[in-house]
């Protein structure tokens, strides 16, 4: 992009503003930077405070950010750092974090084709404020395993090095791509699979989601069942009796 510019600018004899066109965009690739590392970790703190995950990564330091989950992000970047002593460049180095990245979106957007074809079943009566198709599921079956059979065909595409830069070894190639992704994914299942109740902050005013919900519903439904009485009327009987008095003789 600076080579761009600086080619650009020495067409119009205005030389002198590549410099200040380079300070511009390391602000902005900073600014990007900063967002990228906040943004999740945000995310992550108020879902671990609604309690799923561990009291570890809800803790903050005294300007209310949470320091935990920064340590551990930090620590896995700098762990990802290492394969630059293994990849043959810089540039390659950056395509295949490129590519772990395409692949975690894409096994994302396979759930999301798939979860979408799955509630059309399982929750069939719910409003919704958009529905594909008026009448049927064939609609959302062509869109949604369209969509799927896309992402499937670039997430299996992503995994081929591209031959217009030097990868290195394919074993390395394919062992971080594939391990990354299993690493990333499994996680998620492991912390929620080891949740428990003490881990949700009182504090917190996360909403919970639908699946959570509705158990809930049931239950006091059922509990309000059980509590409330059924009322037996019982008629007790009365019985009404004449008393004559007799004159004594």
């Amino acid at each position: 992009m600076l080579v761009g510019f600086d080619n650009y600018f020495k067409y119009i004899h205005a030389s002198w503003l590549s410099p200040i066109i380079a300070i511009a965009l390391a602000f902005g690739v900073l600014a990007g930077v900063l967002t990228w590392v906040a943004g999740p970790s945000k995310g992550i703190f108020a879902v671990g405070k609604a309690g799923y995950m561990p009291p570890f990564f809800q803790k903050t330091n005294k300007l209310g950010v949470q320091k935990n989950i920064l340590f551990v992000q930090g620590g896995a970047v700098t762990v990802l750092s290492l394969l630059f002593v293994v990849m043959p460049s810089v540039q390659s180095f950056y395509q295949i974090l490129s590519q772990l990245t395409v692949v975690l979106y894409l096994i994302m957007y396979m759930l999301m084709f798939t979860g979408a074809i799955v509630l059309r079943y399982k929750m069939k009566k719910l409003n919704r404020p958009f529905r594909i198709g008026k009448g049927g599921n064939g609609l959302m079956w062509f869109i949604g395993g369209l969509g799927f059979c896309g992402s499937l065909l670039a997430f299996i595409l992503s995994f081929i090095p591209p031959s217009q830069i030097s990868t290195g070894s394919n074993t390395v190639w394919f062992s971080v791509l594939i391990i990354g992704a299993i690493v990333v994914v499994a996680a998620p299942f492991i912390i929620y699979a080891c949740k428990k109740p003490t881990w949700v902050d009182p504090n917190t005013n996360f909403e919970p989601f639908h699946w959570e919900e509705q158990p809930k519903v049931a239950a006091s439904t059922t509990s309000t069942a059980t509590a409330t009485p059924t009322a037996n009327p019982t008629v007790n009987p009365t019985s009404t009796t004449n008393n004559s008095g007799t004159p004594k003789s």
